[in-house]
C-alpha cells in the first residue's frame, strides 16, 4: 500500500513539473510594470551546452556524438529559427532533447519495476509502448517549448520594426539616402531586435553587399516575414529609384494595425477563458440551492 502511494505521488509530482514547465505561470501586473521600466541589458550571447542547465550538460556527450559536429542538421528548419530569435545554440537545445528522451524511456521501466516488486505485473507490451511514446514527448518537448517563446520575441521584433520603419521614413523626408535612412535609423534604438539590425546592416556594409539583401536574409533567418517586405519594398528604391518613403509609412501603419488586433484578439480570449469558472460557480450554486428539493423527491418515490 505505502509502494502504492509513493508511486502515485511520484507520478503526480512528474506530471506537475511538466505541466509547468510547459505552461509557466503568468507574471503578476507588478512585476510585468517593473519589467516594462527596466532599463534594457546587454543581448544575451549564445550559450553553449556547458553554460546551459542540469539537462543540457547531462545530455550533452550524446548529442555531440549523435550531432558529430554539427547538430544543426538534426534540427527542423523551424527549430534552427527559433533558436536564432532566442539565441540558443542547437548544441545546448539537442542535449536537452536528449535528456528528457531518456528520462521518458527510463521512467516507465523504472515505474514497471517498482510494481513487480510490489505484486502488480504488467504485460511486457505496456511498459515497452508507454516507454517509447513518453520518449517521443520528451524528444519534442522542448521545440513546443522555445516555438512559443520564439513567437513572443517575434511579435516584440515587430513591434520595434513599425518603429524602425517610421525612423527611415523620417530620415527620407530629411532628404537622406536609402542605405543613409536604414543605417541611421538602426543607430538611434535600443533593444535585441535593433541590435539584430544593425549588426545585419554593418556586415553588409562590412561586404559590399545591398542592406536590402542584408534584410531580407535576416527576415529568412529569424522567420519574420515583414522584414522580407521591407526588404523588397526598399530594394526597389535602391535599384529602380522608386519613391517608397509613402510606401514604408503605410506598411508602419499597417504593421501597428494588426498589433492592435492581435491585441483584441488575445483579450477577448482571455476574456472568454475567464467566462467558464464563472459558468461552473453558477451551476455549482443552483446544484447547492435545489439539493433539497431534489433529495425530497428522490426519497419519495
Amino acid at each position: 500500500m505505502i509502494d502504492a502511494l509513493l508511486l502515485g505521488a511520484g507520478a503526480g509530482i512528474g506530471l506537475l513539473l511538466v505541466v509547468r514547465g510547459v505552461v509557466p505561470s503568468r507574471p503578476s501586473l507588478a512585476e510585468a510594470l517593473a519589467q516594462l521600466r527596466r532599463s534594457p541589458g546587454p543581448e544575451p550571447e549564445v550559450v553553449s551546452g556547458e553554460q546551459g542547465g542540469f539537462a543540457s550538460r547531462l545530455g550533452l556527450p550524446l548529442a555531440r556524438l549523435a550531432g558529430r559536429g554539427r547538430p544543426e542538421g538534426l534540427l527542423w528548419v523551424r527549430v534552427r529559427r527559433d533558436l536564432a530569435v532566442l539565441g540558443r545554440g542547437p548544441e545546448r537545445h539537442l542535449a536537452e532533447k536528449v535528456t528528457l528522451a531518456l528520462f521518458g524511456l527510463l521512467l516507465v521501466p523504472a515505474c514497471a519495476a517498482l510494481l513487480a516488486l510490489a505484486g502488480a505485473g504488467l504485460p511486457l507490451a505496456v511498459p515497452l509502448w508507454a516507454a517509447v511514446l513518453l520518449a517521443l514527448g520528451g524528444f519534442f518537448l522542448p521545440d513546443l517549448g522555445i516555438h512559443a517563446e520564439a513567437e513572443g520575441r517575434r511579435r516584440d521584433f515587430r513591434h520595434a520594426l513599425s518603429s524602425f520603419l517610421d525612423l527611415v521614413v523620417i530620415a527620407l523626408a530629411g532628404g537622406g539616402g536609402v542605405e543613409t535612412a536604414l543605417a541611421d535609423a538602426a543607430s538611434v534604438g535600443e533593444g535585441w531586435a535593433f541590435d539584430e539590425l544593425r549588426r545585419s546592416l554593418d556586415e553588409a556594409r562590412i561586404a559590399r553587399q545591398s542592406p536590402w539583401l542584408a534584410l531580407d536574409r535576416l527576415g529568412a533567418g529569424l522567420g519574420i516575414a515583414e522584414l522580407g517586405e521591407l526588404a523588397a519594398s526598399v530594394g526597389l528604391a535602391g535599384s529602380e529609384g522608386a519613391k517608397v518613403r509613402a510606401s514604408l509609412s503605410a506598411k508602419a501603419v499597417s504593421l501597428r494595425t494588426h498589433q492592435l488586433a492581435e491585441a483584441e484578439t488575445a483579450a477577448q480570449v482571455a476574456t472568454e477563458r475567464m467566462s467558464l469558472p464563472v459558468v461552473l460557480l453558477f451551476a455549482g450554486f443552483l446544484c447547492f440551492i435545489a439539493f433539497p428539493a431534489i433529495e425530497r423527491v428522490l426519497a419519495g418515490l
